[in-house]
């Protein structure tokens, strides 16, 4: 009995350990699908830094539409909470990584970035979408925080994850589908 017990609880952890960890919603929620129209699924995976879970994410893109200059969204499920400050600071700083030195221009985004990213718990997802050459929408939770009209910072946000100089080149990988989800 005892052995049995040990091979059952051995075959559940087994199960557990080879289950897929990104647990990104499979539909997008019917508020941003009534403001991008159909997305399909590009591709998804998680955050970590130093060993720890920050969050999950998928990318969604118009069918048969290239990241580039297609509608996308890119959903974040959170795995801890994460104050707006925080938030907004790590986007500007990335963003200033890839290259804007406009500190003017930075300024005027961070505005733009404290309307659309608020905090998050765990469990938590923001949905940015994001329209080139137009700008970008963002919603936590389902529901709408912000309308961006400019390309520029969109173009800019969503290049944390999705441009080649990304931190992140694996997640990058998974998300536009050039890699196995973990």
């Amino acid at each position: 009995m005892k052995t049995r017990r040990v091979a059952l609880c051995g075959v559940l952890l087994a199960a557990w350990l080879a289950w897929p960890v990104v647990t990104v919603a499979r539909n997008l929620p019917a508020a941003v699908e009534a403001a991008a129209g159909p997305l399909r699924l590009s591709g998804e995976g998680e955050m970590r830094w130093l060993g720890f879970k920050l969050y999950d994410a998928a990318l969604w893109v118009e069918p048969g539409g290239v990241v580039a200059s297609a509608e996308h969204a890119l959903a974040i499920r959170y795995a801890r909470p994460i104050a707006a400050e925080r938030l907004v600071e790590t986007s500007l700083d990335e963003m200033r990584r890839l290259g804007e030195r406009d500190e003017v221009r930075l300024a005027r985004w961070r505005g733009a970035l404290e309307r659309a990213l608020p905090s998050v718990a765990e469990g938590d997802t923001l949905i940015g979408l994001h329209r080139p050459g137009r700008g970008a929408s963002f919603w936590h939770q389902g529901r709408l925080t912000a309308h961006i009209d400019d390309p520029a910072l969109a173009r800019a946000f969503f290049a944390i994850w999705l441009d080649e100089r990304t931190r992140e080149p694996a997640l990058r990988a998974r998300l536009l589908g050039l890699a196995e989800p973990q």
